[in-house]
């Protein structure tokens, strides 16, 4: 914008003089600060509201350093080309005629207003509910912008020269695109705008076909008046014409246009709201390709979304671990204001327990019960007249899989029974989805684990050749033994080595498909007190140990005293020298909980969910990849279980709860 500012002032001064060598100074000076904008508002159009903005600035580096460099370039190495000539017209203004440095600035600045809008037509498409809400006028105030720039750098080109009429066009744009803007930032509550557009190229963007059609159009109405020898009519005319669009353009892209238009010829053509067929084609191809639960989320918000039309449909999953339900996706909902409305454990419960005793959608706003309370705390209302709040639950042979909630539907619309059946199919069809994704997981986790055993089964083997040849050669030292420097290299090796594969051997052998576990009755406080006494040298970490009166319970003590160590060892090296390490027992629900809570860098939720329990998945430059997955199965294998909780760049907290029984 301070560009814009820039380039309107001297093109300002330009028009107000009359000297030609003055105008021809201040035209010069306006083309300058022209050709700064290209670059800067391209990497606008690929930064603005995209949470995977780094990726698309990575894709379009060259193009975004060629929109830089190139303009500036051929204003800066072609300054006294720029301009052929000037001529006073008969409306007692100078017209610059252009050189070819001039005109292929004015050719990179049209390309580039295309892309930019191609870009923000990519974003606009990608963003749905309230996100496309908060960022409407932000898109539509750009896209004005440089709707006229295409206008007017098109007749620069046509024409060969700057008229000062069509810089007042220019500035009239940037006039009103900066109300619009300033009316997005009374209209959006916050910043946090994460939306992810494809990565597919530009084909099939309306912005290009709109580009490519209105250029055509003007070429033709400049040569048709060429022809006719009149010039005068020309820009009033193709300006209402590009007006005309632009206004046709928005008017395409309004929900509320497109509900008007879907109600209005169901109710006069006496056809369903829905064409079913349609719907199912459209859930079956978007769901079709997800392999992955994030991916599969994702689509189906989308999808509901586009299917009622509404603003705000969120997806909650029962979680594999712990007791509350946890926010999977969402149109609505994100960042800290997610977090704000997380469930807890008692509200998940109540909800629990109503749908799986009825299993059916369920207007939640005129309910007056716990669960429903917590549902409209969990997704609250982003506008006052958003209309009612549904709820449908995803129940799977008896369970709770998950929860669709919808709201704020396009101008407070009430949802009617035929809406009701949709969202009950959408339900059941979402059920089934994520439990066969979850099943398809398991089996390719197994098939993973057995890959894994097969392939540990030839590592140990050549191992063990290695330790076979090693130990051959300690048994041949005897007859070089007077040779000092063969005895002194070989016994340092072979310690070493043979050291070093017994450890990869005993580590790996491990990993069964089931543990065998030897229990008898163990206090834990005293088994957690004899590891850290024995660690707290080798960790380098401050530990703190803090434990409460427990129960004795029946525990395999060596594998056991694994799991504590791995969690020590992961944790000291998580913070490295700064380690700062709380240990603690206590007792919960039939529980004895064991908690290491380290300050360290920490795991985002992707990894521990896809990653952290599974073999050969690790962050260490020299780790395997298996100490958690080991501690896992050896929890697991007690009936227990490890639950994480982690922040990124804060530290993470492990709690390995054991039964008392």
């Amino acid at each position: 914008m301070l560009v814009l500012a820039a380039e309107m002032l001297c093109g300002g001064f330009s028009v107000w003089l009359t000297d030609p060598a003055r105008v021809q100074a201040w035209r010069e000076w306006r083309l300058i600060t022209h050709a700064l904008l290209p670059g800067a508002w391209l990497l606008f159009s690929l930064s603005f509201a995209r949470g995977n903005a780094a990726l698309f600035l990575s894709q379009w580096r060259s193009v975004c350093l060629g929109a830089f460099a190139v303009p500036v370039v051929l204003v800066a190495a072609f300054h006294d080309e720029l301009f052929a000539a000037a001529e006073f017209d008969i409306g007692a203004t100078w017209l610059m005629r252009l050189g070819w440095p001039g005109v292929a600035t004015y050719a990179i600045v049209l390309v580039c207003s295309v892309l930019i809008l191609a870009n923000l037509e990519r974003t606009f498409r990608a963003s749905l509910g309230t996100m496309r809400w908060r960022i409407k006028f932000m898109l539509v105030g750009v896209g004005l912008l440089f709707v006229v720039r295409i206008f007017t750098a098109s007749q620069a080109l046509i024409y060969r020269v700057v008229d000062p009429g069509i810089e007042e066009v220019n500035a009239v744009a940037t006039i009103v695109a900066a109300g619009v803007f300033i009316r997005y930032f009374f209209r959006t509550s916050q910043f946090e705008n994460d939306v992810y557009p494809s990565q597919s190229l530009l084909e099939g963007s309306v912005i290009v076909a709109f580009a490519g059609v209105y250029l055509l159009i003007v070429g033709i109405l400049a040569l048709v008046i060429a022809n006719l020898g009149g010039g005068g009519a020309f820009a009033l005319s193709a300006f209402l014409l590009l007006v005309g669009l632009v206004f046709l353009a928005i008017l395409l892209q309004s929900d509320r246009v497109r509900l008007y238009v879907r109600q209005t010829v169901s109710r006069h053509f006496e056809r369903p709201v829905y064409d079913y067929r349609t719907i199912w084609r459209k859930f079956a191809e978007g769901t079709a390709s997800c392999v992955e639960q994030p991916d599969l989320c994702r689509a189906l918000v989308t999808l509901s979304g586009e299917v009622f039309q509404s603003l705000s449909v969120s997806l909650f999953l029962a979680p594999d671990q712990g007791n509350t339900l946890t926010l999977a996706a969402s149109t609505s909902l994100s960042g800290a204001k997610a977090a704000q409305c997380a469930p807890t454990e008692a509200e998940t419960a109540d909800v629990t327990s109503h749908f799986e005793k009825y299993p059916g959608p369920v207007e939640i706003i005129s309910v007056v019960e716990p669960w429903a309370a917590a549902l409209q705390r969990w997704q609250p209302n982003e506008f006052a007249n958003g209309g009612n709040l549904f709820c449908a639950p995803l129940v799977r042979q008896g369970k709770l899989v998950g929860l669709m909630m919808i709201g704020d539907r396009v101008k407070g619309i009430a949802y009617p029974t035929q809406d009701l059946d949709v969202l009950r199919c959408i339900a059941e069809d979402a059920a089934a989805s994520l439990l066969n994704l979850q099943l398809s997981r398991r089996l390719s986790q197994a098939r993973e684990l057995e890959a894994f055993q097969t392939m540990a089964a030839f590592f140990v083997h050549d191992l063990k050749n290695a330790a076979s040849t090693l130990n051959l050669m300690l048994k041949n030292l005897p007859v070089h033994f007077n040779d000092p420097a063969f005895r002194e290299d070989a016994l340092r090796g072979i310690g070493k080595t043979v050291e070093h594969i017994n450890r990869l051997v005993g580590r790996l052998s491990q990993l069964r498909h089931t543990m065998e576990i030897q229990t008898s009755p163990c206090d834990l406080n005293e088994l957690v007190a004899n590891v850290v006494r024995g660690m707290d040298a080798a960790l380098g970490a401050a530990v703190v140990a803090e434990t409460a009166v427990l129960p004795r319970v029946a525990l395999d003590q060596e594998q056991i005293r694994k799991v504590i160590i791995n969690l020590l060892l992961n944790a000291a090296e998580a913070a490295a020298h700064k380690a700062k390490i709380r240990i603690a027992t206590s007792q919960s629900d039939g529980w004895v909980v064991l908690t290491v809570v380290d300050n360290g860098c920490g795991m985002s939720q992707e990894f521990i969910q896809r990653s952290l329990f599974r073999p050969f998945q690790t962050t260490k430059k020299t780790g395997l990849g298996i100490g958690m997955f080991q501690s896992k199965m050896i929890v697991e294998a007690h009936g227990g279980r490890i639950l994480v909780a982690s922040v990124p760049g804060e530290g993470t907290t492990f709690e390995v709860h054991l039964p008392k029984k």
